[in-house]
């Protein structure tokens, strides 16, 4: 017990540190705060990825660092919190974030961290918004836990109907890390959709540390398959394109919305590969309130020689970040309709909030918290430029 209270107690000064002060009242010496807890990876293997989505939050708060509650203003103080990508310490860094007073908690990227943390959350009474943690099992069951992202069932079938019917494939093979909550779970409802497609499909796990992936590439090309589907880590994506194309692969490789990332992209650029992400956004899109997200988002961006460097060293926008910016803006909802503080006050508003963002309109189904997505963006890298190239937007069915 005496080595929980000291783990505990390092964590809540871990966040006092990188919040700059201690934890405080929500009306401190320098006047109304409320707190809004950053549950992201900033290292590890999502730690790209989990980066640019609080990049995301970072700048939807320097655009909007003040919500009424009450008639009165607060100002909104982010606890940045680094789950590391780990599914072994992100229980212990939730605790930390409820230890620190927080209101509300965004994120994580990375679904196994998580569902690491649901029910630490859901026992200290503090609402999540999943940003895009797609993985169903973080919602079912906890009413605590939201998300604004689609789900993998979704995803799944999205890609199993675009490498079916456009890409005209009908043998997929399927490459997922052991033991990772996103990757398998999203292997298996692509496998079970392709499949009621009439399709076949070739599955294989590799472990973790895994870095040569030419067996993997080599099993596909002798099994006939037709895409290549790897729903895994950008790091373990950018050895596999690597990889893959010193070998000379010549089938589409496809993977869901975590390759939605600048790592993907320079990994890819002066290649042959096709290769097709489904995700939440693109960065050329016409809706408004989205061109008005890019345009202020990149501005940031290159005004901050370090959040340029979380963003991988270049403005490119990617998903994760534009919903990272709409997550905060639907969690502003969700505090300024319960005008209070308390999470428990803005955990019953959270059912009936809207939001209309960067992303496209955000609404919660009356169950599971989760987001109302009806469609997916399918997206292509641009062999010559590097850049990201929108093909369509696809449903499940």
């Amino acid at each position: 017990m005496k080595r929980i209270i000291a783990i505990l107690l390092a964590g809540v000064l871990a966040l006092a540190a990188m919040t700059g002060c201690a934890p405080q009242a929500a009306n401190g010496s320098d006047g109304r705060v409320i707190k809004i807890g950053v549950y992201e990876p900033a290292t590890g293997e999502d730690g790209a990825g989990g980066r640019q989505e609080t990049l995301g939050i970072r700048y939807a708060n320097s655009v909007q660092p003040t919500v009424a509650i009450g008639g009165e203003t607060y100002r909104v103080q982010l606890v940045l919190a680094d789950n590391e990508s780990s599914v072994e310490k992100g229980p212990t860094v939730a605790a930390a974030l409820a230890e620190a007073g927080v209101s509300l908690v965004l994120g994580s990227y990375g679904s196994g961290v998580s569902l690491a943390a649901s029910d630490v959350f859901e026992r200290a009474g503090i609402p999540a918004i999943g940003v895009t943690c797609t993985n169903p099992q973080i919602t079912a069951g906890n009413q605590y836990y939201f998300r604004i992202c689609f789900l993998d069932p979704f995803q799944g079938a999205v890609l199993a109907n675009y490498a079916a019917e456009t890409l005209g494939a009908k043998k997929a093979y399927c490459l997922a890390k052991l033991g990772n909550d996103y990757s398998a779970g999203l292997c298996s409802y692509f496998i079970g959709a392709f499949q009621s497609l009439g399709g076949e499909v070739v599955y294989e796990t590799f472990s973790e540390g895994e870095t040569d992936f030419t067996p993997y590439i080599t099993a596909a090309v002798n099994e006939g398959a037709e895409v290549f589907f790897a729903p895994v880590s950008t790091e373990a994506g950018a050895l596999l394109i690597a990889q893959a194309a010193e070998h000379g692969l010549d089938m589409p490789l496809l993977a869901g919305d975590t390759w939605d990332s600048n790592v993907i992209t320079a990994a890819v650029r002066g290649t042959d590969l096709p290769v097709y992400v489904s995700t939440f956004f693109d960065e050329g899109t016409d809706r408004e309130a989205g061109r008005s997200f890019v345009d202020g988002f990149k501005a940031w961006l290159n005004s901050d020689a370090d959040a340029m460097a979380d963003n991988g060293g270049n403005d490119m926008v990617s998903a994760a970040s534009a919903m990272g910016y709409d997550a905060y803006f639907t969690a502003l909802e969700a505090i300024k309709t319960a005008g209070s503080v308390e999470p428990a006050a803005i955990h019953a508003a959270l059912w009936n909030t809207t939001y209309s963002g960067a992303t496209g309109d955000i609404a919660f189904d009356g169950e599971n918290g989760d987001a109302i997505r009806s469609e997916a963006c399918i997206k292509q890298v641009d062999n010559t430029s590097g850049a990201w190239r929108f093909v369509a937007m696809q449903k499940a069915e």
